[in-house]
Order: structure tokens, then sequence, then C-alpha cells
């Protein structure tokens, strides 16, 4: 797959006017990714349908990889709308550099607001971390900051291609937020979300209006954070490729 491209001019000079790939996992994000120099694809939060968009993605189109949208947050000082700016991806027994340049202006624009920015690891994940203790589990043995199930696909991607990575995602469901089933199953396969689905749902389990309605309101809170991080996209900078070699702990 050939990817469109825009022109970047910086201080008079043309510079590689290849897109930066964003990789997102639902609608949502993918909107607030889109524009001028990015090539946006959204996994509808499936992995397997990730790994295949991927396969069509050809390396010598893009000059870097940038995972971006919603996490479910592990450290438990975090709240839904804190940014974490990946140091390194982890699944399993690998983990993967990220790389980024954050100039002072980009970290003071990230920071208005209300908006928390940390510096830490990112879990990957095949599915969605739902409950606390399992997420409480997950922190234990990784140290993460946050779980996903896009980043570390995204990571083993570039590191293949021999491309700059990096992850920018924000807390969606804190770590003492228990994802309600409902909300995890309402997701259609383009990336949307099934408003008809979680109606039915309610009428039917009317007790389970209240977690949704929490997880509606933190959700909502982290795409606005995630909408301010959209100027970090245009403005980073992407570290060199060869440091960002996967490794196996």
């Amino acid at each position: 797959m050939t990817l469109g491209t825009g022109d970047y001019v910086t201080a008079g000079q043309a510079v590689d006017p290849r897109p930066i790939l964003i990789v997102t996992g639902l609608v949502q994000e993918a909107r607030i990714a889109a524009g001028p120099g990015m090539a946006v694809i959204c996994s509808s939060s499936s992995p397997t349908q990730l790994r295949a968009l991927l396969t069509v993605v050809d390396p010598e189109t893009i000059r870097g990889v940038i995972s971006f949208g919603v996490a479910g947050g592990l450290d438990p000082t975090l709240r839904s709308g804190d940014v974490v700016v990946a140091t390194e991806v982890l699944s399993g027994d690998t983990r993967w550099a990220a790389g980024l340049s954050l100039s002072d202006d980009l970290i003071d624009k990230l920071t208005s607001g209300r908006r928390r920015v940390v510096r830490g690891s990112l879990a990957g994940a095949e599915e969605v971390v739902t409950g606390s203790s399992c997420k409480a589990a997950l922190h234990s043995v990784t140290g993460a900051s946050a779980v996903d199930m896009e980043s570390h696909i995204a990571a083993a991607y570039a590191a293949e291609a021999g491309l700059p990575f990096a992850a920018v995602r924000v807390i969606s469901d804190p770590a003492h937020r228990a994802l309600p089933a409902l909300a995890r199953a309402a997701i259609k396969p383009n990336g949307q979300i099934d408003l008809a689905a979680v109606l039915r749902g309610i009428v039917r389990n009317p007790a389970t209006l209240h977690a949704l309605v929490s997880t509606g309101i933190d959700f909502n809170r982290a795409l606005r954070s995630l909408r301010g991080c959209r100027d970090f996209l245009i403005g980073t900078e992407l570290v060199d490729s060869e440091a960002l070699v996967a490794e196996t702990i």
C-alpha cells in the first residue's frame, strides 16, 4: 500500500516529505490524528486486524511510526486524561525502545491545561485488560505505566522495518477502574462505538448504567486530552532507528 505524503519546510530547507504512520485502535483516535503529514491506520481494537493492515504498508513510503491513542492505566497515580510518552514498550519477553525528541515548547503545550505528562513504559496486550486486579498484577510484573493493544505491534513493525518508533498514549480507564463488559463489546469492526448495543445492554441490565457513565466520562476526558496532543505529532522528532531494535528481557 502506498501512502500519501505531505510537504515539510523547516528554516527554509525541505526535509523528508514522507508521512509518519500513526497507529490507532479507535476511529475517534484516528480522526484526531488525521492531517497533513500523517498516514493513519485504525485497527478497531483488533490485534489481528492491525497486523493484517501493517503487512500491506510499504515501509519505504513512511519515515517513522507513532502509536497514538488512549490506554488503560496501570500506574495507580495516573488519572484519566494523563499523557504517557513511552520510553519503551513491553510484550512477553520482548521490549522495544521508543525514542522522541521533545522541545521545551512541546512539553509546555502538552502540559498546558490540566494535562499531566509522564515518561514511562507501555505494556502490550492481545486482549483488553479489564479488572483492577488484573491491572495491578500487570503493573507489578512489568512496572508499566499503561497498557494498550496496538503499541507492541506497531513497535515490532517499526523494528523489523528499521524505522523510528514512538508512542503517545492518554489514560482512559485508570488503574482502579474496571471496564464494564458492555463497553468492551460495543466496539464495531470499523472502530466506532455501537450505541444501539449499549442501549440494549442497559435495558437488559440497568445496574450497568452507573459504571458505563463513569467509563464514558473518563473516555471523553481522555479524548479531550488526546486532541491536545495533536500538535505534538506535528512537531515531534523521531530518534534514529538504530537505537530502537527489539531486545529480549
